[in-house]
C-alpha cells in the first residue's frame, strides 16, 4: 500500500486512558504528515470533543464525527456531509424500544454537533467523559422536542441496562432505517441506515481522490469494525473489544503502549 491517510480513532487507541497524547504518538502524528500523510480523527465525539485535542494532536484539517454521520473541517467549519437519521425513522425507533425496554433517555444530536438536545432526566446518568461536554449544559426536554428534529446521532440509555443488552434490543427491532452501534460508552447510538466510520471516511476520501488501499486505520471499539474492515490495512490496539480485534489485519500494542505510534514508526520507515 502507499499510504495516503490515517484514519484513527480517538479514545482507547490514540489517546490514553486519561485522554491525554503521549509524546511518542504526537511525534509520529507529525512524522506523518511531514511525509504528506493526511492525519484524520475517525470518532464518535462531535467536533466540539475532537477540538479539545485540535492543539495537542495538531488536528486541522478533516475529522469524521459522530460515527461517520458528518464529515467537518475543523478550520474553516466547512461541513464536506452531515447524514441523519429522519424524524420519522427515530420516532418509530423510539415508541417500539419503549414497548420492550421501559425507562429509557434519549438525546438528539445535532446542526453539525453543536446542539445536545437531551431528554429531561438524563443529565442526571452523564458525566463529562459520556460526551465530553459540561453535563449542567445539557439542561432538559420533553421527548416530543427530543425527537422533533432530525438527528446526526439518535443516544438510547438506561438507567441499570448494560450497553450489550440494550444494543441487542435496538437490532433486535429490525428497522432498517437505522444504524446502531456503540463506542465502549453506556449508551447506544443510533445513525442513519446506511451511517458507519468506514462510510464516513469513504466519502471523505472520495473527494480528496484517495483509495481505501490507501489508507491505514485504528480502532478499539465495536463502531470502528466496519472502518477496520473496509481499510486498506486495519489496526487494532491490544485493548480492543474481540469484535475489533476480528476485523482488523494486524494488532498492535496498546493505547497505553503508544500502539498506533509503533505502527505508523514502521510504516514510515523511522
Amino acid at each position: 500500500m502507499g499510504l495516503r491517510l490515517v484514519a484513527t480513532d480517538l479514545d482507547g487507541t490514540l489517546l490514553r486512558d486519561d485522554h491525554t497524547l503521549s509524546l511518542r504518538t504526537r511525534a509520529a502524528l507529525e512524522m506523518a504528515r511531514g511525509e504528506g500523510v493526511l492525519v484524520v480523527p475517525v470518532t464518535a465525539r462531535q467536533p466540539i470533543g475532537v477540538r479539545h485535542l485540535a492543539e495537542a494532536a495538531g488536528f486541522t484539517e478533516w475529522a469524521v464525527c459522530s460515527n461517520g454521520s458528518l464529515g467537518v473541517h475543523l478550520t474553516t467549519g466547512e461541513r464536506l456531509f452531515e447524514e441523519e437519521v429522519a424524524v420519522a425513522a427515530q420516532r418509530r425507533l423510539v415508541a417500539a424500544l419503549a414497548e420492550r425496554v421501559p425507562g429509557l433517555f434519549h438525546v438528539s444530536v445535532r446542526d453539525g454537533g453543536d446542539s445536545f438536545v437531551a431528554q429531561t432526566g438524563y443529565a442526571a446518568l452523564a458525566t463529562f467523559d459520556d460526551h465530553k461536554r459540561d453535563v449542567s449544559t445539557m439542561g432538559g426536554h420533553d421527548l416530543d422536542v427530543v425527537l422533533a428534529e432530525p438527528s446526526l446521532k439518535l443516544i438510547v440509555r438506561h438507567p441499570h441496562l448494560t450497553v450489550t443488552d440494550l444494543l441487542a434490543a435496538v437490532r433486535g427491532l429490525g428497522h432498517d432505517d437505522v444504524a446502531a452501534t456503540h463506542s465502549g460508552a453506556p449508551f447506544v447510538e443510533v445513525m442513519a441506515a446506511s451511517v458507519s466510520k468506514a462510510w464516513g471516511v469513504a466519502r471523505l476520501c472520495e473527494r480528496l481522490g484517495i483509495d481505501r488501499e490507501d489508507v491505514v486505520a485504528f480502532g478499539d471499539a465495536p463502531n470502528d469494525v466496519e472502518l477496520l474492515a473496509w481499510a486498506g490495512h486495519g489496526v487494532a490496539v491490544a485493548n480492543a473489544a474481540p469484535a475489533a480485534l476480528a476485523a482488523a489485519d494486524e494488532v498492535t500494542a496498546s493505547n497505553e503502549e503508544d500502539g498506533v505510534a509503533l505502527v505508523l514508526e514502521r510504516l514510515l520507515g523511522a
